[in-house]
C-alpha cells in the first residue's frame, strides 16, 4: 500500500486499556452467529478489563454525525452544543461543559505502523475531511447485554459491527459515505497497542470486523488505510446502548418496509427482533437499533442488505432533522448533549465538545441533495469463505480512488482548477526516477519485466535518467510515486503526468532518498496506466443512494407476519 512507514499513534491521557485477544488460530473464519449483530470467535477468553470491548461503536450514531448538517438550521447536535457553549459563560455552565468533555472517551487515531499520507489541497488551499464511523457490538455492560447477542458472547472482546467512511469534500459542497460490509475479507496490517502489545500482520484473509479486537478502533483505521489508501482524519465509535440513547434523544426517524417484517432466527435465536407493519414507521430507541442491525428479513439476508437499510435510515434522519428541530427546550438540549458525549468514543483530535461542534459546523454546510451513500463494490467468496465478500476488482479501487481524488459520488463535480506544485518541475531529461516492480499480490508473483517496461515508457517520454531498481520487489496494491522532499514534488508530479497516474498517488515519504516509482498490482499488463478513464463515474456496483431519495426496504417473504 502507498504511504510512508512510521508510527503515527501515541498513547495519551484517558486512553483506556484494550483487550488483547485476536483469533490467531482462525483468522479466516466468521466469529459470528451469536445474534444479528456480530458474534464472537470461538475460544476467545473474556477480557480482563473494559477496554476494547467497550469500544463504543459509533456506527449508527456516528453516522448521524454526517447527516448532522442543516443548510439553514443547525442540527440537533449543533444546537445542543451551541446551547452548552452559551451556558458555559456562567460558572455552573463552565463546570457542565467540563463535565461533558469528561464524558467523551478518547483513543489513538491509528495503531498501524504506516504513516498515513497527507491530503492534497485543492487550488483554493482546502483539504477534504475523512471520518470513520465504527459500530461496536460490545456486550460488556448490562445495557448492551440486554440489547442483543447470545449469553456466551457476553464480556468477550467486541467486533466492528458497522464501518462507514464519511468523506467531506475539500470545498464542503458534498458528502460521500462508503460502507464496508463487516463480512469483507482482507489482510490485517500490523497493529501496536499503546501499551506495546503487538498484533502481527495477518498472513491469511481475516474478516474486517476483527480489526477492533487487534488493539481497538485505531487498528480498524489502520485496516481501512491498508485496503483503500484513503487518509483517515478522525474516527467515532458507538456501542448498542449508545445507539439507543442517541436515537431516543434525536427522536423518531421514518423508515419504510414493503411488507410486514419480523426479524427472527431459527428456534427464536438470531435476528434483530425488528417487528414492523408494511409502510412507513417512525422508529427510535431500541427499535432504531433493531433496524440498523437487521439482516435476516431484508432482501437476501446479507450484510449488504443491512448496509442498504442503514443508508436509508441515515438519509431519512438527515431529511427529518433538516425539516426543523424541535429541540428548543434547554433541558432537551442538555439531554442530547449528555447522550452524545456519553455514547461517543473518538480519536484524540475530537476530544472536546468544542471540537465536535466545529466538526458539526463543517458538516452542516453540505445540502441534503449532495449527500451520497454507497457500499464498497464486492463479490462473494467461495469454499471456506462462501458467504463472505471481497472487494470487487476494478470497481472497488475506482470507488476508493474517487474518494482519494475528492471526486463527488453523485457525479456533479465542479470544474476544478489545476493545482500547481509549489516547486516547479526540472526538465524531464534531468529527473532521476528509480522504477521498481511491485506487481506481486497475495496470490500471484511479480510480473517479470514490468519495471523495465515502465522504465522504457519513461525514457520514450524524455526521462533519460530513469532506471530500474531490481532489489525491491515488495508488492504494492496500487501504483505510487514517492519523493523525499518538497523540492522534488514538481519532478514527481511530472513523472505521474507522463504516465497518466493520478496525482493523489504521488506522496512525500522519508522512506526514499529520490523519486521512486512502484509499478503496482493495478498495472500488471502492458500499455498505458489502466485506471485513468472513467474515474469521474461511481461504479453501479456501489449502489449509490442520494440523500433526498426515499427508499423502502424489500422484505424477505420468509420473515413476514
Amino acid at each position: 500500500m502507498g504511504g510512508p512507514v512510521g508510527r503515527s499513534s501515541a498513547s495519551g491521557e484517558r486512553t483506556r486499556s484494550r483487550v488483547r485477544h485476536t483469533d490467531r488460530a482462525g483468522e479466516a473464519g466468521d466469529p459470528n452467529e451469536g445474534g444479528d449483530g456480530g458474534g464472537r470467535a470461538s475460544g476467545e477468553a473474556p477480557p480482563d478489563r473494559r477496554s476494547a470491548s467497550r469500544g463504543r461503536g459509533r456506527s449508527a450514531r456516528s453516522s448521524r454525525r454526517a447527516p448532522k448538517s442543516g443548510k439553514r438550521r443547525a442540527l440537533r447536535w449543533s444546537s445542543a452544543v451551541l446551547a452548552v457553549l452559551i451556558l458555559g459563560a456562567g460558572g455552573a455552565g463552565y463546570l457542565y461543559y467540563e463535565h461533558l468533555n469528561g464524558n467523551i472517551r478518547k483513543e489513538d487515531l491509528t495503531l498501524g505502523d504506516k504513516r498515513m499520507a497527507d491530503h492534497k489541497a485543492n487550488a483554493a488551499g482546502q483539504t477534504p475531511l475523512n471520518i470513520l464511523l465504527i459500530g461496536s457490538d460490545a456486550r460488556d455492560s448490562a445495557e448492551n447485554q440486554k440489547l442483543g447477542g447470545a449469553k456466551e458472547t457476553f464480556g468477550s472482546p467486541p467486533l466492528a459491527d458497522v464501518q462507514m467512511l464519511l468523506h467531506l469534500s475539500a470545498d464542503r459542497s458534498n458528502l460521500s459515505v462508503v460502507s464496508m460490509p463487516r463480512d469483507t475479507m482482507l489482510k490485517m496490517p500490523k497493529c501496536t497497542a499503546p501499551d506495546g502489545e503487538v498484533f502481527p500482520a495477518s498472513t491469511v484473509d481475516v474478516q474486517t470486523n476483527q480489526s477492533l479486537r487487534r488493539g481497538g478502533p485505531g487498528c480498524t483505521v489502520a485496516a481501512w488505510y491498508e485496503l483503500t489508501g484513503i487518509r483517515i482524519d478522525h474516527f467515532m465509535m458507538i456501542d448498542f446502548a449508545g445507539v439507543v440513547s442517541m436515537a431516543d434523544a434525536i427522536g423518531g426517524v421514518p423508515v419504510c418496509v414493503d411488507a410486514n417484517i419480523y426479524s427472527r432466527g431459527a428456534n427464536g435465536r438470531g435476528g434483530s427482533g425488528l417487528k414492523l407493519e408494511a409502510g412507513t414507521t417512525s422508529v427510535k430507541g431500541e427499535q432504531a437499533l433493531q433496524w440498523l442491525r437487521t439482516r435476516y428479513g431484508f432482501e437476501d439476508g446479507s450484510d449488504l442488505a443491512r448496509a442498504k437499510a442503514q443508508h436509508q435510515y441515515m438519509n431519512s434522519m438527515v431529511r427529518q432533522l433538516r425539516k426543523g428541530t424541535k429541540l428548543t427546550d434547554p433541558a432537551k438540549l442538555m439531554n442530547l448533549a449528555e447522550a452524545a458525549t456519553t455514547a461517543l468514543t473518538v480519536d484524540k483530535g475530537l476530544d472536546t465538545v468544542k471540537k465536535l461542534y466545529d466538526l458539526a459546523e463543517e458538516l452542516k454546510k453540505v445540502p441534503t441533495k449532495r449527500i451520497t451513500m454507497s457500499t464498497m463494490p464486492n463479490v462473494y467468496g467461495t469454499g471456506v469463505n462462501a458467504g463472505r465478500v471481497y472487494p470487487k476488482a476494478g470497481d472497488a479501487e475506482q470507488l476508493f480512488r474517487m474518494v482519494r481524488e475528492d471526486m463527488p459520488l453523485d457525479g456533479k463535480a465542479s470544474k476544478r482548477k489545476k493545482v500547481e506544485p509549489k516547486d516547479p518541475s526540472a526538465p524531464v531529461g534531468e529527473i532521476a526516477v528509480a522504477v521498481r516492480n511491485g506487481t506481486a499480490t497475495d496470490a500471484l508473483g511479480p510480473v517479470s519485466g514490468r519495471a523495465g517496461d515502465v522504465e522504457k515508457l519513461l525514457k520514450e517520454s524524455g526521462f533519460a535518467k530513469a532506471t530500474v531498481d531490481p532489489d525491491n520487489v515488495a508488492g504494492s496494491t496500487r501504483t505510487s510515486i514517492l519523493y523525499p522532499s518538497a523540492d522534488l514534488e514538481g519532478d514527481a508530479q511530472a513523472v505521474a503526468k507522463a504516465l497518466g497516474v493520478p496525482v493523489s498517488q504521488v506522496k512525500r515519504s522519508t522512506d526514499v532518498s529520490g523519486i521512486s516509482l512502484a509499478v503496482g498490482a493495478d498495472w500488471r499488463e502492458d500499455g498505458a496506466y489502466p485506471v485513468s478513464k472513467g474515474m469521474e463515474k461511481t461504479p453501479e456496483s456501489a449502489g449509490a443512494q442520494n440523500g433526498e431519495e426515499e427508499g423502502c426496504m424489500k422484505v424477505d417473504p420468509k420473515y413476514t407476519w
